[in-house]
């Protein structure tokens, strides 16, 4: 099972909000890179990076961030966070990320999201499914939707996108474990997705329940930064 590490940027700072919520902002490095840097410092290979603002903002705004860590380090970076239009996701795939998250847009503008499918090919795009009480929210949690989470994944199965990642809002930054039962019934339905686990990893428990569930990989961000795992076990973990 993959581990990911994840960055949340606001203001060029790497911050953790607690259940989306942009009023529980935490900042825990003012420099993301040095961030990053510890992440592949101890051999961890992949890094999922969020442009907070520009999911709020509907456009990509912190490129610069991606631009010196894709430069400066060897991770692995999927992006996401404002991606809307052309211009934004040939930006950020020149300024160095490996794959881009489509969240908010795969809701709002599905007819997009295909056309990147057919020019970038389904290894280069992944869905990014945020949801509560299996419903989506977009616009950086900001924004509730009547679309449940299955009929999204039917919709992006049939155009041929595989890799999904599924944030339990609710226990996003909460460090009080994952939704590993919304897990297991997406893979019960979907048993050919690659689903990532995104929300609530507290401790090294949580990983060794997600590999045995089956889960591609698992995101995680609170848990890394309050010290509830260190990157050493992380390591350890991939590489068992």
């Amino acid at each position: 099972m993959k581990i990911i590490p994840a960055i949340d940027i606001i203001d060029g700072k790497c911050v953790r909000l607690t259940q989306g919520d942009y009023d529980q902002k935490k900042i825990y490095n003012e420099d993301p890179l040095e961030v990053a840097k510890s992440f592949e410092g101890e051999d961890l290979k992949y890094l999922h990076l969020v442009d907070l603002d520009g999911a709020k903002a509907g456009k990509v705004i912190n490129i610069k961030v991606l631009e010196k860590i894709a430069s400066q380090t060897s991770l692995e970076i999927d992006f996401g966070g404002g991606i809307k239009s052309d211009e934004d996701i040939e930006k950020v795939f020149s300024a160095g990320a490996s794959k881009v998250t489509c969240g908010s847009i795969a809701v709002k503008n599905p007819s997009k999201v295909s056309e990147w499918l057919e020019k970038y090919g389904s290894t280069k795009l992944i869905l990014g499914a945020d949801v509560k009480d299996k419903m989506i929210s977009v616009s950086g949690w900001t924004e509730k939707t009547t679309l449940s989470i299955e009929d999204l994944l039917h919709k992006y199965l049939d155009d041929g996108l595989q890799e999904v990642i599924c944030t339990d809002i609710a226990t996003d930054g909460m460090l009080t474990g994952p939704n590993v039962k919304l897990y297991q019934e997406l893979l019960n339905i979907f048993p050919t997705i690659k689903l990532i686990a995104s929300g609530g990893v507290s401790c090294m428990a949580d990983l060794h329940e997600l590999r045995e569930a089956g889960l591609e990989g698992a995101i995680l961000g609170k848990a890394i930064y309050e010290g509830k795992v260190t990157l050493r076990e992380l390591n350890e973990f991939q590489n068992a």
